[in-house]
């Protein structure tokens, strides 16, 4: 596929009106001396300082910034989903607005997807300027993703990414997945994923925009990506091997019980005043009910035709 422009930058942001003029002259200086072609997609996610007013500013200085406004607040995937919908490029870049991503890295990046044919390059920031109650959640928070899903990268959650087109068209960022692209990537098909160390700048301007629920978010995202990718289209191989596996077992010992009593210990006593007959009946009402989990699952799954859908406020 043809594309006109060399490179698509999308730029979720809330409440950063102090960096926006300065990281859109870093970037325009790095693009314009290596000769890109390029696009500044600005994505406001609900901010209630100028950030908005200082994008319809760059926009008329510079026709290759777009912006896009919430309504309201939607988070940060939300915000990289309407910017992967929207963006053209032949390779796209996502970073964050607060000027601790920096575009220095963006032609390295750009080469990486083009020359070396990687899908998706993830940014690693192997030195950080983080306090360690950050540091810390972000390294377990690492650990867990790389055994769960057999990526091997340092840094999931590094804002600062590169992807062909066809990566961003192909996945869907929901909730607080933007943790966890590179496995919606590998889910989707594209298994290409490179790294790449590259600066974490000190905040210079404001607050960080995330709180204490990242930790509990987190891992629970995580394993939604795991189950998604791996038994979204089939959930009745995981429900119903389950419950298969505890009928079977349940079945087997209320079989044994039967025998045991008919055979073995005809005086012994009754069977519902033996613990073991209720742990039968425990595993076998388990078992069927992971088994309808799993066929309700399917059901639901392939007539769904859900979308999210966020509401547009403005549009440059």
């Amino acid at each position: 596929m043809d594309y006109k422009i060399d490179i698509s930058i999308v730029i979720p942001l809330f409440n950063e009106e102090e960096s926006l003029h300065e990281l859109h002259a870093w970037i325009q200086n790095i693009v314009l001396n290596n000769n890109f072609s390029y696009e500044v997609i600005f994505i406001d996610d609900g901010s209630k300082d100028k950030s908005w007013l200082i994008i319809e500013e760059l926009s008329k200085l510079d026709p290759n910034v777009k912006g896009i406004k919430f309504q309201r607040n939607y988070g940060k995937s939300a915000a990289l989903q309407k910017g992967f919908e929207t963006c053209m490029g032949k390779v796209v870049i996502t970073m964050d607005a607060d000027l601790q991503d920096s575009p220095d890295e963006i032609p390295e990046l750009y080469r990486m997807i083009v020359e070396n044919d990687f899908d998706l390059v993830s940014g690693w920031k192997k030195r950080r300027h983080d306090p360690i109650s950050k540091t810390l959640p972000t390294k377990i928070y690492n650990w867990a993703a790389r055994k769960l899903t057999g990526i091997y990268l340092h840094d999931f959650n590094c804002g600062l990414k590169a992807y062909k087109n066809e990566v961003v068209k192909s996945i869907e960022v929901y909730g607080d997945m933007h943790r966890y692209i590179p496995p919606l990537a590998k889910f989707a098909g594209f298994n290409k994923i490179g790294e790449k160390v590259v600066e974490h700048q000190a905040r210079k301007y404001g607050v960080t925009k995330f709180g204490l629920n990242r930790f509990v978010n987190g891992p629970l995202d995580l394993l939604s990506v795991v189950f998604m990718g791996r038994f979204g289209k089939k959930p009745m191989h995981l429900f119903g091997a389950i419950g298969m596996l505890l009928f079977i077992i349940g079945f087997a010992f209320s079989f044994y019980l039967i025998f045991d009593k008919l055979f073995l210990h005809k005086t012994a006593k009754h069977l519902v005043e033996r613990t073991e007959f209720f742990l039968t009946l425990v595993c076998m009402i388990l078992g069927v009910q992971f088994f309808l989990a799993g066929f309700l699952a399917e059901l639901v799954g392939r007539n769904s035709s859900t979308r999210n859908v966020y509401l547009i406020e403005k549009e440059v």
